[in-house]
């Protein structure tokens, strides 16, 4: 196997780092990563596969049982989270570049995504340095020391998702280390330029060698063999239901830690008290636009159900269309675009599918549902796809019921609170969800019935570090971000210790 210790910029077949070095695929295999905006290829990657996995996974043993990281006091991994962050500043500008040409986002939300992964070290860095050592428990008796401490878990496998590379890689690193584990990485195939980059920064902020590690390749050889290795503690997967299921039953096997965030189908209820101003009107039709068409739909919290009072859905649904005709589509580098192409031939293809399959069952195209023409800013060969909204949508539709990851907007009306509420938990997801009301006591009684794991009152789509991100029903299990985002990457231990001892004589001679 060939290896060096040049960085990727360096050696760009050279995408597997495994015990401090960077290397080829063991098989000498690689893969071209394209540019969606007009399918041509930026960069090559390694291939690696289950012997690439196996060497990193190796690795990551060895820093962790015999490694100085796990052992390395709580102010020092907290410095270098924070080392970590400057560098993330440093490279801001390169960083987005590269974020928007791999998955095929504008620059302007590539930069966002930086500065979101760098508010992530930051927080986990501050959250640990500020916690007590552990937690002493009332044991009854003054000859007893009792006390509840968290360790690391272990050696943790990433599984990342295509669509936020770097910043769904942030959200497990981040917290990993901090709480003193080593991993392995395997960002999604088609888009792992950034997640190979914070691997680089990791290793310039000093991160010792063997505790941070990727393999670039595919899912069913190093994705697989990362949820099934009898050497990982512990799989943290992003990405659909399908797979992650499987990621699931892999790991079931040894009985390994899971974490799984698999997305969503997020309504966007909108009550036409929210729209009595011509202010109140204009900011919910401008924010239904954020919710479903941001990263061109490919958002794992989406608004893609526009749920609205019948009473002025046909204004509300209006607007809507007009505006999302109008919203500048081409390369997210190009000054001015506002929406990028989808990521894939495949992901456009998906979502055209859906497309048909809803005008076949009933729905009204208002606008889109068509590949864009062509424009210097918007080469043919690009994956493109228009905005679109179907009204007149229901639940039976398969575009109502299956997550689309596309920019397409289905619209469902309701009469009543109660109908509303029904409507927006009619989903086998439970990610996220908003509702607009001018109505502070209906606002309150409607986010408390959603069963969604983020609901936002008259907004969509912020979120912050220090809150906990995830999923009911099939969204997932566990928890990213906040302290139980931490908690993910800890075991919890009872240390009970006697001062005291003396002969219990339980037993007699």
């Amino acid at each position: 196997m060939a290896n060096s210790t040049h960085s990727p910029a360096e050696q760009a077949h050279r995408t597997i780092h495994a015990g401090g070095e960077w290397l080829a695929a063991y098989s000498g295999a690689t893969r071209e990563i394209l540019d969606p905006a007009d399918a041509l290829p930026f960069a090559v990657v390694a291939e690696g596969d289950e012997k690439d996995t196996d060497l990193a996974v190796a690795a990551a043993r060895r820093a962790f049982d015999t490694g100085d990281w796990p052992r390395t006091p709580v102010a020092e991994r907290a410095a270098l989270l924070r080392r970590v962050a400057g560098l993330l500043v440093r490279d801001r500008e390169k960083l987005g570049l590269l974020e928007s040409r791999d998955a095929g986002k504008t620059v302007e939300e590539g930069r966002v995504d930086i500065d979101c992964v760098a508010d992530a070290f930051r927080y986990f860095a501050d959250l640990v340095a500020g916690e007590a050592p552990g937690r002493v428990v009332d044991a009854g008796s003054p000859d007893v020391h009792s006390v509840v401490v968290h360790e690391p878990v272990g050696v943790c496998a990433m599984i990342t998702p295509w669509n936020y590379p770097l910043l769904q890689a942030s959200w497990k690193i981040a917290p990993a280390l901090a709480a003193g584990n080593t991993f392995v990485v395997k960002p999604s195939e088609i888009t792992p330029m950034t997640t190979v980059a914070l691997i680089g920064l990791l290793v310039e902020a000093g991160l010792p060698t063997g505790v941070a590690n990727i393999v670039t390749g595919p899912g069913h050889t190093v994705g697989a063999r990362l949820a099934e290795h009898p050497d990982v503690d512990l799989v943290s997967f992003t990405g659909g239901l399908v797979s992650g299921t499987k990621v699931a039953q892999a790991a079931a096997v040894t009985v390994k830690k899971v974490a799984l965030e698999l997305g969503g189908k997020n309504p966007n209820v909108v009550f036409a008290d929210a729209c009595e101003t011509e202010a109140g009107f204009d900011t919910a039709v401008d924010q239904a636009l954020n919710a479903a068409f941001i990263h061109s739909g490919q958002v794992c919290s989406a608004g893609g159900r526009l749920i609205v009072e019948e009473s002025v859905r046909e204004r509300f649904v209006a607007e809507l269309a007009r505006r999302a005709r109008k919203i500048r589509l081409g390369r997210g580098t190009e000054e001015g675009v506002e929406c990028g192409p989808l990521v894939s031939e495949q992901q456009r293809a998906r979502t055209e599918d859906h497309v048909a399959s809803a005008l076949a069952e009933g729905a009204e195209l208002r606008c889109g549902g068509r590949r864009p023409d062509p424009s210097p800013e918007r080469p043919e060969s690009g994956y493109f796809y228009e905005p679109t909204v179907l009204d007149h949508c229901h639940r039976e539709m398969r575009v109502v019921r299956e997550e689309v990851f596309g920019p397409v907007l289905t619209v469902e009306t309701f009469r009543t609170e109660d109908e509303a509420v029904a409507l927006a938990n009619d989903t086998e997801y439970g990610l996220a969800g908003a509702v607009w009301t001018a109505d502070a006591g209906r606002a309150r009684r409607v986010a408390g019935r959603l069963r969604h794991g983020t609901v936002w009152i008259n907004d969509f789509h912020p979120y912050l570090p220090q809150a906990e991100w995830g999923g009911f029903g099939k969204s997932g299990v566990g928890r990213e971000l906040g302290p139980a985002g931490l908690a993910e990457y800890r075991e919890t231990k009872h240390v009970y210790q006697n001062l005291a001892p003396a002969p219990v004589r339980w037993f007699a001679g």
